[in-house]
């Protein structure tokens, strides 16, 4: 199959000088910001990806992206972090034991330092979507990154609600995967694999029971990531052709361990410890959630209002903190939206962008950097 757009590239972005800045975390490993900048302004906003994909999903040429929404409308440095559950790493699909822990430990604060280095004290405005939200709100709730005077967060965050079906999965699925089936990383590619392989089973099985498109891809990635046809997004319309024929590019493999971290979380209804008493992470608390109203930054939570994936996560997380922080947060569900398609979704532009750049805006003129 001839992808569409080619795979790991920045053609998506218009009149911006680009530098890719790779750094280091303190576990040993390599992870980059990238940069696209026009002009040096007050406001940076830094863009965070979820699992499994990459900064790829801000920079999207095949509809108006984030990355030149913001650019066009005065926010002219714009960066996007590839964190360790980058599809850009191939350790993302290495087998690891890495949990949300690790990167909130680790790879924000690591994050931060680095891009302080270039941006010295301006203001920091940061969004994120799905995991890494959750990461990135753990980190700050843990007191490792503080200097963001602005918060975005799509479709979950601290808290973790997912559908009945969804629950099954995370309890039984990485168990059956890894020793039913022998592999420890699901792969949306799969049904190009040989036709006797695993990974080939994997993908005909999900198929039988995903009949909604003829994307073999998008029924893997339905799989991997909730309960619906589809799952990641509201209906097919919602994207562009060639983001749906491109889709395993966008989402290609998730390891298991991350799996078994939300599953506790998903059981204790918010973010929590993957490991308590282990004396590696004494950094971090046990309880995301118990100290969170302290730490956060004035927050935009969005939700689309059909999410198949982490469902009312966010409008109960809001309600939580808007009880201990009155009039700190905000709270924009969007109709006929899902999970990811807030972000890439070929109407976002007009959909959702715009209440993102108002948060943006407000607190842009409101807060100062400590």
């Amino acid at each position: 199959m001839k992808r569409p757009v080619a795979r790991y590239t920045h053609e998506g972005v218009e009149k911006a000088d680009i530098s890719v800045h790779p750094f280091a975390t303190e576990d040993g490993l390599g992870l980059s910001l990238t940069r696209f900048h026009r002009a040096d302004c007050d406001d940076v906003v830094l863009l965070v990806h979820g699992l499994p994909a990459s900064s790829d999903m801000f920079i999207m040429p095949e509809h108006r992206n984030m990355t030149n929404f913001l650019l066009d409308n005065g926010y002219t440095d714009v960066w996007a972090l590839d964190f360790r559950m980058s599809n850009r790493f191939p350790y993302n699909a290495e087998t690891n034991h890495y949990s949300l822990d690790d990167i909130a430990l680790y790879d924000h604060p690591a994050a931060m330092r680095e891009l302080r280095r270039h941006i010295g004290g301006r203001r920091v405005h940061v969004v994120a979507q799905c995991l890494g939200a959750v990461s990135f709100f753990m980190s700050m709730s843990a007191g490792l990154v503080t200097d963001v005077a602005s918060a975005v967060t799509n479709s979950v965050s601290l808290v973790t609600r997912v559908p009945a079906w969804s629950r099954l999965k995370l309890k039984y699925g990485p168990g059956i995967v890894e020793y039913g089936f022998g592999v420890s990383v699901l792969d949306a590619y799969s049904a190009r694999a040989g036709r006797f392989t695993r990974n080939r089973m994997i993908s005909r099985l999900v198929s039988a029971v995903h009949n909604e498109c003829d994307n073999p891809d998008c029924h893997m990635v339905s799989f991997m990531w909730g309960t619906g046809r589809p799952a990641m997004f509201y209906d097919h319309d919602s994207l562009a052709p060639e983001t749906h024929q491109r889709w395993a590019d966008l989402f290609p493999v998730t390891g298991l361990s991350y799996y078994r971290h939300i599953y506790k979380m998903v059981k204790a209804g918010h973010a929590v410890k993957n490991r308590p008493g282990d004396p590696r992470y004494a950094a971090l608390p046990d309880d995301y959630l118990r100290g969170a109203a302290e730490n956060l930054p004035p927050t935009l939570f969005l939700t689309g209002s059909d999410n198949r994936v982490f469902t009312d996560s966010n409008i109960v997380c809001h309600r939580i903190l808007s009880r201990r922080a009155p009039g700190r947060h905000t709270l924009k569900v969007i109709p006929r939206y899902s999970h990811v398609d807030p972000i890439v979704g070929r109407n976002a532009h007009v959909d959702v962008f715009p209440a993102i750049l108002e948060h943006i805006r407000q607190h842009s003129l409101t807060r100062q950097v400590a």
